[in-house]
């Protein structure tokens, strides 16, 4: 994931990796549950329970649709190909809100910098800000999550740079803004993602780890 995945790695880039396991349904039975995630074992490593994935990306939230959508995949199972395969069922008009919702957190980020001083100190959010409101403004226009950014590269390093004055990325942003106001309301995305199709994927999982727990005993 990270910069990697969207196509804005540099020589100094982190790995980031995400994952989704299948915690084993017996251990659900007790008091104690299961972690919801989990951090490593690599550095810059993080996975999140399958059910808990399924919850946060029926949400629209960006960090975990864009895993399901990642280009680049180091290891899948059957479990795991099955939940790629489902990834369209997530997808709905309300991707807007998030996407939009998780920009503004970024521009909250350099917000009192631009009221102290005319302009960010630092330019990595207004980068990613940038990003989040094309690619969800993209979503909505097209019905289908692409991650790398494609020809936007330059442009968005040099914003990460700080080559790009203020105000011309503040007109970006609020530009982006609008287009993707406009895009939720000519979407093809549903108004709402597909729970019963998630949900029925997710019993099944819970009931082969159930049945195989069983046949271990």
């Amino acid at each position: 994931m990270g910069s990697r995945a969207f196509g804005l790695a540099t020589e100094a880039s982190d790995t980031d990796r995400r994952g989704v396991y299948v915690a084993p349904t017996p251990l659900f039975w007790g008091f104690e549950k299961p972690p919801p995630h989990m951090e490593g074992p690599a550095e810059e490593q993080f996975s999140w329970e399958l059910e808990r994935f399924c919850e946060l990306a029926l949400r629209g939230n960006p960090n975990i649709l864009e895993c399901l959508h990642s280009p680049l995949v180091e290891q899948v199972d059957d479990t795991g190909r099955e939940l790629l395969a489902l990834r369209e069922a997530f997808l709905s008009r309300r991707v807007h809100t998030t996407y939009a919702g998780y920009a503004a957190d970024q521009r909250k980020k350099f917000a009192a910098d631009v009221r102290a001083h005319g302009t960010p100190r630092r330019w990595k959010p207004v980068m990613h800000a940038l990003r989040l409101l094309m690619c969800g403004r993209d979503l909505l226009r097209t019905g289908s999550l692409v991650l790398d950014v494609g020809a936007m590269r330059e442009p968005l390093l040099a914003v990460r740079r700080g080559e790009v004055p203020w105000p011309e990325a503040e007109a970006w942003l609020n530009r982006l803004t609008e287009e993707a106001e406009e895009a939720s309301r000519t979407s093809p995305l549903p108004g709402e993602p597909d729970h019963a199709r998630v949900e029925d994927f997710l019993i099944r999982v819970r009931r082969a780890s159930a049945g195989a727990g069983a046949g271990a005993g």
